[in-house]
């Protein structure tokens, strides 16, 4: 695996790469763990080539969250990639990313302060253009998002759409833990106890899921559900629990074909989300 820790480095290849096949690509953030690295699998079953990055993106975080404690574990991240078969791994520092006096933003209007948007201003500007200017270093075919990030992944996609990228996105499925808690970098955050209270994210779509499946299709009985389940976990803190439709993200008063439901919440002091679809003949 070849690590590149600048952008001169990353585009070295890039026409050697241009002649062995499909260019996947996976940008995280570190920290890896299983949902990561089902990435970079499907990324190997589509693409000749794979690349990922690994980035804390200073952008995406507001003032006061945790961007100086964001879990940075690089060396064990660079052996399970090198372990999974990635062969490119961009790994650039905040200054090569972001040059001094830079003032260039990619924003998705009337969708970027939606949701985490709203919670955390400013976030979705961050991705976006963070997001941009990995596609436009690394140039790949076919990139691979998570779907427990589902409100980026819709932005992701029209951010593309919009800008006649030549990259296909893929979403993949969320991977949970044993008890069903999604995987991701900061539940490394949280206490034993705290582990036990941030089930409550999942058992709340659990019940959402179950009175839809028995006909429900009323938002705010469906949303009346699930707050009583998330009222029962007195360690949570609710951010937001909604259903929305999956490609607008408009707040949806009922389900004709289907919906997102997306919830984010306060866990002591760690903030988590997770969702998931729901869809008239099939509950996913």
């Amino acid at each position: 695996m070849k690590i590149c820790q600048t952008i001169a480095e990353m585009r070295s290849d890039q026409g050697a790469r241009a002649k062995t096949g499909r260019f996947g690509f996976v940008p995280t953030m570190g920290a890896l763990h299983e949902g990561h690295l089902s990435l970079v699998r499907a990324a190997k079953k589509q693409s000749e080539v794979v690349a990922a990055s690994i980035f804390v993106n200073p952008t995406q975080f507001g003032p006061n969250e945790d961007f100086a404690k964001y879990p940075r574990t690089f060396e064990r991240d660079c052996e399970l990639l090198k372990n999974e078969g990635v062969d490119f791994l961009f790994a650039p520092s905040a200054e090569e990313m972001y040059p001094k006096g830079a003032v260039t933003w990619v924003t998705v209007e009337g969708l970027s302060d939606k949701l985490c948007g709203r919670s955390r201003p400013g976030h979705f500007r961050g991705v976006t253009t963070v997001v941009s200017k990995l596609f436009h270093i690394v140039e790949p075919d076919i990139a691979f998002f998570g779907q427990k990030d589902a409100v980026q992944l819709v932005l992701i996609r029209r951010m593309v759409r919009d800008l006649n990228m030549p990259v296909e996105i893929v979403g993949c499925p969320i991977v949970r833990e044993a008890d069903g808690l999604a995987m991701s970098s900061r539940n490394a955050y949280l206490s034993p106890e705290e582990r036990k209270s941030a089930t409550v994210l999942n058992r709340t779509l659990k019940e959402i899921r179950k009175h839809f499946d028995q006909g429900e299709r009323s938002t705010s009985k469906l949303l009346s559900a699930g707050i009583k389940i998330f009222q029962q976990e007195p360690g949570a803190r609710l951010d937001y629990l909604e259903i929305i439709d999956p490609e607008s993200l408009h707040a949806a008063r009922t389900i004709s074909k289907e919906a997102l439901v997306a919830i984010a919440a306060y866990i002591g002091t760690t903030r988590l989300i997770d969702n998931g679809m729901l869809q008239s003949n099939l509950v996913v």
